[in-house]
C-alpha cells in the first residue's frame, strides 16, 4: 500500500462515518453540484443552504435557469454576496445550452472554458458529478496539504502552490474521487480548521508533517493581507409621494444591484449638495442612522438620513423613483439592508 493510498483509504473511512448531511450532496446531479460550488466560494455553508434551496426550487435545471431574466436570478441571490458569481452563473448556463448541447461537460478543460468556472469548480464537477479523478484545490484544501505534506513557503508563490496542487492531485484516488474531495473539504472546515486544529480527531494526524513537528497552527505560510479601505458615505433615504429614491450601481463593486444615493459630503452638507447637484429640495425626516458593511477589501462606513424631497419629479439622471412595492422586487446588496428599512417606514 502506498503513501497515497493510506491517506485516502484513512480519509474516506473518516468520511463515510462524519460527512457532513447537505442538501448538494448524495446526487449525481452536474447542474445541481455546479449550482452549489458556486454559492459556496468564499460563503459559509450554513448559507448557502437556504440560498441554494431556494435557487434550485426556481430552477430545477440547467435549462430554466438559461431562460431566467437577470433581474429575477439577482433578486434571487440577494444577500449572497459576491454578485458576479450570479451572472457569471445565468451567462454560463446559457453557454452550456449554445455550446453543449444543455449538458455540462464532464472533461475538466471544458468546463474551464465556461463563464465562472475556475480550476476547482472544474475539478468538483468532473469528480463529484462525473467520477473523474482529478483534485478541487480551494482554501480548504490549501490548508490541509501544507499542513500534510509540510509546506512552509509561503502558498502564494506561484511554484509552491504549484507543488501543493501537485501533492493534491496525487492523492486523489481513481476510486470515489468526488468523495476524497468532499472529505478534504470537510476535514478543512471541521477538523483541520484555521488557526488551531483539532488534530486530535484528525484521520490524517499519523501521516501529517505539521502534527509531526508541532507547527500546524502556523500553516499555511500566507501573507499579511493589506489593510482594509474605508470609505465613507453620506446616504439620504429619499421619499416623496410614496415614492423613493435608487439607482442601479454601475460600479464595478454590485454592480447591476440597486443602491440609495451615496454622496461624498457631511451630514450638514447634504440638502445643499441634493440641491446643487440634484435639483432637489428636501429635508430631513428623522435622525440620522449610522451603518457599517465590510467588504472583502473595502469597508463602506455609511450615515444614512431619513429625508423627504418636496417633488419627486423628474429623478436625477441615472435614477427612479419607485414604489415600496417595487422595492421589494428589485435586488438589493446586502450593504443597503439599513436604507431599505428606513425607506420601507417612510413609504408606510
Amino acid at each position: 500500500m502506498t503513501f497515497s493510498t493510506e491517506i485516502s483509504e484513512s480519509l474516506l473511512s473518516w468520511y463515510d462515518k462524519n460527512a457532513r448531511i447537505l442538501p448538494w450532496r448524495g446526487i449525481r446531479d452536474p447542474y445541481k453540484t455546479w449550482v452549489s460550488e458556486i454559492m459556496l466560494q468564499q460563503t459559509r455553508v450554513e448559507t448557502v443552504i437556504p440560498y441554494f434551496e431556494r435557487f434550485i426550487s426556481r430552477f430545477p435545471s440547467l435549462r430554466d435557469l438559461a431562460m431566467a431574466d437577470e433581474a429575477e436570478v439577482m433578486k434571487l441571490w440577494e444577500g449572497l454576496g459576491y454578485y458576479s458569481r450570479a451572472r457569471n452563473l445565468l451567462k454560463g448556463a446559457r453557454q452550456i445550452m449554445d455550446q453543449y448541447q444543455g449538458i455540462l461537460p464532464e472533461d475538466p478543460h471544458l468546463l474551464r472554458k465556461i463563464s465562472g468556472i475556475g480550476s476547482y469548480t472544474a475539478g468538483a464537477i468532473a469528480s463529484i458529478a462525473y467520477n473523474v479523478q482529478v483534485p478541487a484545490v480551494d482554501g480548504n484544501v490549501l490548508r490541509v496539504c501544507s499542513r500534510l505534506f509540510g509546506i512552509r513557503e509561503s502558498i502564494h508563490i506561484p511554484h509552491v502552490r504549484k507543488k501543493l496542487e501537485d501533492a493534491a492531485a496525487a492523492s486523489v484516488p481513481a476510486e470515489r474521487p468526488g468523495d476524497y474531495n468532499q472529505a478534504l473539504m470537510d476535514l478543512g472546515a471541521t477538523v483541520c480548521t484555521p488557526g488551531t486544529p483539532d488534530c486530535g480527531h484528525c484521520p490524517l494526524s499519523a501521516f501529517c508533517s505539521a502534527f509531526s513537528d508541532g507547527d500546524a497552527e502556523s500553516l499555511p505560510v500566507i501573507p499579511g493581507k493589506a489593510p482594509q479601505k474605508t470609505l465613507r458615505w453620506t446616504v439620504p433615504v429619499l421619499v416623496s409621494d410614496g415614492l423613493a429614491l435608487i439607482r442601479c450601481r454601475t460600479e464595478t463593486l454590485l454592480h447591476g444591484l440597486w443602491c440609495f444615493p451615496m454622496l461624498d459630503c457631511s451630514l450638514e452638507e447634504i440638502v445643499s449638495v441634493l440641491k446643487k447637484k440634484y435639483h432637489l429640495d428636501a429635508c430631513p425626516a428623522g435622525s440620522a442612522v449610522y451603518a457599517r458593511h465590510v467588504f472583502t477589501h473595502l469597508v463602506w462606513s455609511m450615515e444614512i438620513l431619513p429625508m423627504k424631497a418636496a417633488s419627486c419629479f423628474p429623478a436625477p439622471s441615472d435614477y427612479l423613483w419607485v414604489s415600496a412595492e417595487e422595492l421589494d422586487k428589485l435586488a438589493f446588496p446586502a450593504a443597503m439592508n439599513v436604507p431599505l428599512q428606513i425607506a420601507r417606514e417612510l413609504l408606510k
